[in-house]
């Protein structure tokens, strides 16, 4: 099974460095590495090409943002499934890849997501919050709930039936593509679980009360984009379930 990591990038060089290396560490030894980098005013491309060797694919071009960014990956991607891992993310350790691939193998699974910590900016060791995502049963969109997006992956065969990320969403398309294959389109998830990717505090939907309101609004696109009608509860629960999140470990 060929895995596809995208990342994706934009004046990170403060950070990519550490992604990259978390990609070229794994012990799995079928990776294809997609860099799609949306034309990097600082350091980043320079830090990209220095490890270019451990790269297959680098793009750096201006795009429209970062779902755009995402979608140019996927498709240049040839793998059978496909991650995303953002330049301020990087994996838990050197057997993430290949702890995924068997998750697969052995469910049948076209999608498998896992757990998630968010650390301090500069000092990764340090846990601010952490995302145990949980089996995956019906009902749970509607409650609130979704997988983290840096820990999901799902097969390549389900972006070329389904579809790519939503330029309509500024914050909210990585949601409403898990909305619309796992809710609407029913695939089968497998939930590995186990802390796979640290992410680095700071993300664009969560910086602010303001931004926070605007993502919420872009959820409830999200659903009616796909013909589905969230309880009247849902959009509330949502932002509140990230609540436990700082208190449970």
């Amino acid at each position: 099974m060929k895995v596809s990591i995208i990342t994706i990038a934009y004046n990170s060089d403060e950070t990519i460095e550490d992604t990259i290396l978390s990609v070229a560490s794994q012990d799995y030894p079928n990776i294809e590495y997609i860099i799609i980098d949306g034309a990097s005013k600082d350091q980043t491309l320079a830090i990209v090409n220095k490890h270019s060797k451990r790269i297959d694919k680098i793009v750096s071009e201006p795009d429209k943002g970062i779902y755009d960014a995402m979608n140019k990956g996927v498709q240049a991607a040839s793998g059978d499934v496909i991650g995303i891992l953002n330049s301020d993310d990087f994996y838990a350790n050197e057997q993430v890849i290949s702890s995924i691939v068997k998750q697969f193998e052995s469910s049948k699974a076209e999608g498998v997501y896992a757990d998630l910590v968010y650390v301090d900016r500069q000092d990764s060791d340090k846990i601010i919050r952490y995302w145990k995502a949980g089996e995956y049963q019906n009902g749970l969109f509607e409650k609130g709930w979704m997988p983290p997006h840096p820990a999901f992956f799902v097969k390549k065969s389900c972006y070329d039936q389904f579809g790519h990320y939503s330029l309509k969403l500024r914050s909210a398309a990585d949601y409403e593509l898990m909305l619309r294959f796992i809710r609407k389109e029913n695939i089968q998830v497998s939930y590995y679980p186990e802390i796979i990717t640290k992410m680095r505090v700071g993300g664009q939907s969560n910086v602010s009360l303001k931004n926070r309101w605007k993502a919420n609004r872009e959820d409830r696109e999200a659903w009616r984009m796909n013909g589905l009608n969230p309880s009247l509860l849902t959009l509330i629960r949502k932002p509140l379930s990230k609540i436990k999140q700082y208190v449970k470990r």
